[in-house]
């Protein structure tokens, strides 16, 4: 890649304040935290003596010098090392700012030590169970030189170094591991790829794969709202740190530098343990694709149903987590290779949710793919395209602005696996359309079903997720594509699953009728007889930000949105039909 083609802005010095945690300062040296000790009051004791090794430095290939906190069981046993790889600053587990995010899902502080980095493993689980956990503070973070970058190659050949330098020690058994949720989860993908020999598994808990599709444009639209958080609030150091909101700016197609930010997943390997869900619209669409693009042999997935934070640190799943790691990096006997290599879950929205529903592969092979097309006259989905053309249409800001059409099941649904519309469009006022779609599940009176996805359910939840933070609250399957951007990659797609070039612009003429292919994210979703679903067509977006406080993307639309059904212009909404 251009070196030239990435910005950077300058950073700053990490001082104390609201993501500034007990073990935050730097303060080199070896010190015991004694059973029974706690971090800090609202934290867990811990449950065995832990060694803690801080701000030891570890010099990468180019010369850079980062700096790790180890956290390991006492003791003479060597044990293998759990990577938590990310900018949040090594010890923010005890930050005003991460306490108050527990707070705000919904999670007791009690449930950990508060020495875990912020989305991952916490210390004092994983040393109680021999093994050990590695906080680094990352190229650019805290004390760390050089200048920080988001998510591309740099990274994972960075976390390579650092693992060949943990599995070198005279206390590691020479086996490295990598968990956590979020950047935690992608910056395993870009070190997976690197194939450091002592890299033996992998868990990413939900995250994106694919910084221009995922982060920045999705659907080929500049929606940088999370991206602005992300980069004001985790990067802090004495250099420079990456300003993807300028290069989102200067570089709006496919490039290099883009191309850079996508791990190379043929290049995947090791084992993996992915957990994915289909309700953050910000992480699903990337760890599906991850998981569908790796080349592990032996990858397992498991589709939960709730939100990853509390679904990460539930005792249950730990468990779960352990044993793959037990049969991994401990060569334990313990039954993990017949676990199935899917666990899925199929939502009912109305407290009749299915988890871990065992299959061979996702979607489950007894999936069929099934056309309902849109009847603009009458606003209905059905299996037979309309002989008759028709359209229906909204003017841009106008009430309302938006077009549905409705089908009613008449036996039990169940849909598992990617939908996808396939719609002829046409712009009347504008030379482009940005198009977003959603798929509501209704129940038998025509009531849209929602579902929250973490404990706290209090009316400031409420508040904040009726337009907006739409990972704590399951509105349904939503996709998105400005239509000039609406060129497929025929290498990437597949008829379940589109996949667009995004390299270049082809504005609408007047009169010109597309057809546009957007994919939406995948569902686990059940309709029993009378319940029906609604295709939403806007263009606004129809679930808002993806966090509390972001900024909301303003679509650049005007005029008459006209979608064409029927005769020769056949629209419809493919759905993954569970055959029985």
């Amino acid at each position: 890649m251009s070196v030239d083609q990435k910005i950077f802005m300058p950073s700053h010095p990490l001082e104390p304040g609201p993501r500034y945690g007990v073990l935050s300062g730097f303060e080199p040296g070896t010190s015991i935290l004694k059973a029974g000790s706690r971090i800090a009051p609202p934290f867990q004791s811990l449950p065995v003596d832990v060694v803690l090794e801080k701000d030891v430095a570890v010099t990468l290939r180019d010369g850079v010098t980062i700096y790790v906190d180890v956290f390991r069981p006492a003791g003479p046993q060597k044990v293998p090392v759990i990577v938590a790889w990310s900018p949040y600053g090594k010890g923010q587990g005890t930050s005003q700012s991460v306490v108050g995010i527990f707070g705000m899902v919904g999670l007791d502080n009690g449930i950990l030590s508060g020495l875990e980095k912020f989305e991952g493993p916490d210390p004092a689980y994983w040393c109680a169970h021999g093994y050990a956990i590695c906080n680094p503070d990352i190229r650019g973070v805290a004390n760390c030189e050089g200048d920080s970058v988001v998510w591309d190659r740099q990274e994972g050949r960075d976390c390579h170094d650092l693992i060949e330098w943990l599995a070198a020690q005279a206390w590691c058994s020479g086996k490295v591991a990598m968990s956590g949720t979020s950047y935690l989860a992608v910056s395993q993908w870009f070190t997976a790829a690197e194939q450091p020999p002592h890299l033996a598994a992998i868990n990413p808990w939900e995250g994106v794969s694919d910084v221009y599709r995922d982060l920045v444009m999705r659907g080929g639209m500049p929606d940088t709202g999370f991206a602005r958080q992300l980069q004001d609030n985790s990067f802090w150091g004495n250099g420079q740190k990456e300003d993807l909101l300028a290069e989102a700016e200067r570089y709006p197609l496919m490039n290099e530098l883009w191309e850079d930010k996508i791990p190379r997943f043929k290049r995947i390997t090791v084992p993996a343990y992915v957990v994915a869900s289909y309700s953050n619209t910000l992480h699903t669409a990337g760890t599906f694709r991850a998981w569908r693009r790796m080349a592990s042999e032996q990858k397992w997935l498991r589709i939960h149903n709730t939100q990853e934070w509390p679904d990460y640190y539930d005792e249950a799943n730990r468990q779960d987590l352990r044993r793959f790691f037990d049969h991994f990096l401990k060569d334990e006997d313990n039954g993990w290779e017949q676990t199935p290599r899917v666990r899925y879950a199929v939502l009912d929205l109305q407290g009749g949710d299915r988890v871990a529903v065992a299959a061979d592969e996702f979607p489950p092979k007894n999936v069929s793919l099934t056309k309902y097309y849109l009847d603009g006259r009458f606003r209905t989905l059905g299996i037979a395209a309309p002989s008759q053309g028709a359209t229906a249409a909204y003017e841009v800001e106008s009430n309302p602005d938006l077009v549905s059409f409705v089908m009613r099941f008449e036996q039990e649904t169940t849909l598992v696996g990617y939908p996808k519309a396939h719609l002829w469009v046409e712009a009347r006022g504008s030379d482009d359309m940005d198009l977003f779609v959603l798929v509501q599940k209704l129940d038998a009176h025509g009531t849209p079903l929602q579902q929250f996805t973490v404990p706290n359910q209090s009316a400031l939840v409420h508040d904040i997720t009726e337009h907006g933070a739409s990972i704590l609250r399951y509105k349904g399957s939503d996709g998105r594509l400005r239509a000039s951007m609406r060129c497929l990659d025929r290498a990437l797609s597949t008829d379940a699953v589109p996949a667009h070039t995004f390299d270049r612009i082809e504005k609408l003429s007047a009169g010109e009728v597309v057809d546009l292919e957007i994919d939406l994210l995948p569902v686990g979703l059940a309709f029993s007889p009378g319940e029906q679903l609604r295709l939403v067509i806007s263009g606004r977006s129809l679930l808002g930000t993806m966090m509390p406080g972001n900024q909301e993307y303003v679509p650049a639309n005007s005029g008459n949105h006209i979608i064409h059904t029927g005769g020769n212009n056949a629209s419809y909404l493919q759905l993954p039909v569970l055959v029985k």
